[in-house]
């Protein structure tokens, strides 16, 4: 079933604005094509309290796995999610299958080495063969197909890295291959591309809804609209609920259990997508990215990724991807989101210019880790608290890995990338890096400082927000399209950050470590738990 896009109807009851305020939907006002193109994935809400082996916070595809595979260790789970199944960053990816990383081998080598850049290299390879695996015992309708990736130069980035990057993936024990061109791109017969073979992709939304379904056939139990709160080595409160567990798994993107140490070894980007129709058979099915902007400002050096995705009998979608920016500092670069937008067509029409009009455009979020591989293992300093954060772009296979990783430690089974992943490791030679990630955090703080946003609410048009101040006080304001206005703490309950609007998911966004907020206030993505408070304006301040 294909509904229609979001932003082209504002007729479409299942996803209007009123059900995208309690972030149960997906987290921002822009719908994918993978939620747009699959019913609303929902099971009961708790009425009780109750106890298990492990409690699974969270319904992406990191949580789900892992509920999956612990049930498959004849282990009992209950999974928690606080939307619905997908509505977090799974339902907003690109679903890329890959291990072509998008930070480079070469990279990988000089911060840990060649043995574990190879380790690094295996795991991903496994995690899409994990993937398929699943797909095939559960007899998944998803789409799941095998594909060739290419990874080409931006013009930023120098030609030797190029062949530094195949040098390092031919020591990983990968199966690739330089070219000469870069395939099925315009412009690209006298452009030099890297060939990863055997890659993939596939419908994340309808793959969730495989995997939900064969938790459930396997005995697990799935709570949606289930907020997880107080999460403790005992359990956690779940709509005010007691759940117990012997092992609860945190697996929301961004870890809501940690008040600090994660969010200091990795931090939140905004990514763009982008998805139109092209004819049919006019690209082949394909992965493809460039190497990134070598001269962003960014530590994490945005790239541009596409792919194609079957649409209907007379048409595929290419989807392309990229102009990130730090969570909450878009406007730093003064470039709006829907420049961000333009500049992402203007790329994806430059070597693809068989795309049609546009049908879909959304953003999702992207925890970046310092030294660039995902944590996925014990939460520091707890014996039964596991994480699954630092996707970097990858994702879904990172997720795969993080449940797999998981699985293992809570079986007592000894698993050889474990050590990889840790969330305790740490990785000196990165700490220039770390450094300028911090110094970029801290001067967030300055917003406390910084002029209103808006100086009269009467300024505000409906369907927007904006920051203003009274006193020392920092007010988040929106105006609904009934002219009604709503006001909360514009201070980020994490760690205190001023927020920031965001005008194209229509969402107040943390700056610093990447907590966002629904025009309602209400909390979508980690690491806060809580809403933003509620603020009475008296009638001079409206």
């Amino acid at each position: 079933m294909i509904l229609t896009p979001w932003f082209g109807n504002e007729g479409n009851k299942l996803y209007n604005m009123d059900n995208f305020k309690t972030g149960s939907i997906t987290s921002g006002k822009n719908v994918s094509f993978w939620i747009d193109s699959t019913p609303i994935l929902s099971f009961e809400k708790p009425s009780q309290p109750a106890a298990t082996d492990v409690l699974v916070i969270g319904g992406g595809i990191a949580g789900l796995t892992a509920a999956y595979l612990l049930l498959k260790a004849g282990r009992k789970v209950i999974v928690a999610e606080d939307g619905f199944i997908g509505s977090g960053e799974s339902g907003r990816t690109t679903a890329h299958l890959s291990c072509a990383l998008d930070d480079r081998y070469y990279y990988l080598e000089s911060v840990f080495g060649q043995d574990a850049a190879a380790l690094a290299a295996e795991s991903h390879v496994s995690a899409i063969d994990e993937i398929e695996r699943i797909i095939a015992e559960e007899k998944i309708e998803c789409a799941f197909r095998r594909v060739d990736g290419y990874l080409f130069l931006h013009p930023s980035d120098r030609d030797e890295n190029l062949d530094k990057e195949f040098d390092a993936t031919k020591r990983a024990g990968l199966d690739t291959a330089m070219l000469d061109e870069i395939p099925a791109v315009a412009g690209g017969s006298n452009k030099r591309s890297i060939a990863f073979h055997n890659q993939a992709q596939f419908h994340i939304m309808r793959y969730l809804d495989g995997l939900a379904q064969a938790i459930v056939r396997n005995g697990g139990t799935i709570f949606t609209e289930a907020r997880a709160e107080k999460i403790t080595k005992e359990g956690a409160l779940v709509n005010g609920l007691a759940f117990s567990a012997e092992h609860i798994v945190v697996a929301t993107n961004s870890p809501i259990n940690d008040t600090l140490t994660m969010h200091m070894k990795q931090h939140a980007y905004r990514s763009y997508v982008i998805a139109g129709k092209i004819k049919k058979g006019a690209l082949p099915h394909a992965l493809w990215w460039d190497t990134g902007d070598a001269d962003s400002r960014w530590v994490s050096q945005p790239y541009h990724y596409a792919r194609t995705e079957s649409y209907d009998s007379e048409y595929d979608l290419l989807i392309a991807g990229g102009e990130d920016h730090k969570t909450g500092q878009g406007d730093d670069e003064g470039i709006s989101e829907q420049e961000r937008y333009g500049r992402l067509e203007a790329w994806t029409r430059e070597f693809f210019p068989m795309l049609e009009d546009l049908s879909y455009r959304w953003s999702g979020q992207i925890m970046e880790p310092v030294d660039s591989l995902g944590f996925m293992g014990k939460n520091p300093g707890d014996e039964n608290i596991y994480i699954i954060t630092g996707d970097s772009g990858n994702g879904m296979t990172h997720a795969t890995l993080g449940a797999i990783i998981i699985r293992d430690l809570i079986k007592g089974t000894e698993n050889k990338w474990k050590d990889l992943y840790s969330p305790s490791r740490i990785t000196f030679s990165t700490a220039k890096d770390f450094l300028r990630e911090a110094g970029n955090m801290a001067a967030q703080y300055a917003d406390w400082l910084a002029p209103p946003d808006l100086q009269n609410t009467a300024d505000l048009e409906p369907g927007h927000g904006s920051v203003l101040s009274h006193g020392m006080q920092k007010i988040a304001v929106y105006r609904d399209h009934d002219n009604s206005l709503k006001a909360f703490s514009a201070v980020c309950p994490h760690l205190g950050c001023i927020v920031q609007w965001n005008n194209d998911e229509k969402t107040f966004d943390c700056p610093c470590h990447g907590s966002r907020f629904t025009c309602d206030g209400v909390v979508v993505n980690g690491p806060s738990q809580t809403d933003l408070r509620k603020i009475r304006l008296s009638s001079e301040n409206k």
